[in-house]
């Protein structure tokens, strides 16, 4: 009796589901509809279609201000029925008033970051593949304005966080221009000067530094060799560092081949922090050997 009775309950409960998905199913279809109704009515009023029910579609009573104040002050006029210039007149206002609200937008969706756009752009320098090569680089850079090794175009690698030399992929360059706002070569001449005031923060600067680093040196080598490492210290420092030409002849004689990050990151706090004369320099501080023998080499190169 338990199992019949167990079995007639299964029955029920199967049989209340599939009521319940059926009312669950008509539900989910009342209001897909509801909601396509919805956005139809809602593209209608955009284009002017539907009727606007103003104060004059309602009688006008004692509470309505605007009517009744004017009705007040003006005496009361004779309708007329509308001629065929009066029709031909509301439906151009009609026209006008749909085309400039769809004019607005269009000039907006110019005016604003487009990916297709960005995309399309992209593959005009990377052709079938989904990486910017040296060829597609060198006439990216010939577009905009920029040579190859120009300090600006480090920068612009920068804020696409490309991990390669001479290589944009597809990620980077849809992540980075996205971020610049650049969905164009005109938009991104547009930048340039923003990308160049970049380099004077400082903290911006240190990041961009550090940056060069990673970015120049082979992927498979911890250090940067030296004549990569000099190319870029004079894109860095050149301008900045009224040391870096003697700094630069002590690395063209010096026994080093390859100079590591650390040595790297300490330049840049030598170049901040040391006078020009070398003064403050504490033989005794945390420098790393470069430095110090670069400092004993100038001392030596100056009272000969």
């Amino acid at each position: 009796i338990f199992h019949c009775l167990l079995q007639q309950c299964c029955r029920a409960l199967r049989h209340l589901h599939l009521l319940l998905q059926n009312v669950y199913f008509q539900l989910n279809s009342h209001l897909t509809t509801l909601a396509s109704i919805h956005k139809i009515h809602h593209t209608l009023h955009r284009l002017n279609l539907t009727e606007d029910v103003g104060q004059d579609s309602h009688p006008s009573g004692n509470n309505s201000a605007g009517p009744s104040c004017c009705s007040r002050a003006m005496p009361p006029r004779k309708k007329r029925r509308p001629s065929a210039g009066d029709d031909m007149s509301a439906k151009k206002s009609r026209q006008d008033s749909v085309f400039r609200k769809h004019e607005t937008p269009q000039i907006r969706e110019e005016e604003t970051f487009s990916s297709k756009r960005c995309l399309e752009w992209f593959y005009e320098y990377a052709g079938c593949d989904d990486v910017v090569g040296p060829e597609g680089m060198e006439k990216f850079c010939e577009d905009i304005g920029v040579e190859p090794e120009n300090v600006v175009m480090l920068v612009l690698a920068w804020k696409l966080d490309a991990q390669s030399m001479g290589y944009f992929t597809l990620q980077e360059w849809l992540r980075g221009m996205g971020l610049l706002q650049c969905d164009s070569t005109e938009r991104l001449r547009n930048s340039l000067d923003y990308l160049r005031s970049v380099l004077n923060d400082s903290t911006s600067f240190k990041l961009i530094y550090r940056y060069a680093f990673d970015f120049a040196r082979e992927k498979d080598q911890r250090s940067l060799d030296l004549n990569t490492a000099k190319c870029m210290l004079g894109l860095l420092l050149g301008k900045t560092w009224p040391l870096f030409p003697v700094f630069n002849q002590f690395l063209e004689q010096s026994k080093y081949k390859v100079i590591n990050k650390d040595q790297w990151c300490n330049v840049l706090e030598f170049s901040r922090t040391i006078n020009l004369d070398l003064s403050n320099y504490d033989e005794d501080g945390a420098w790393p050997v470069l430095l110090d023998e670069f400092v004993e080499w100038y001392k030596e190169r100056q009272m000969s």
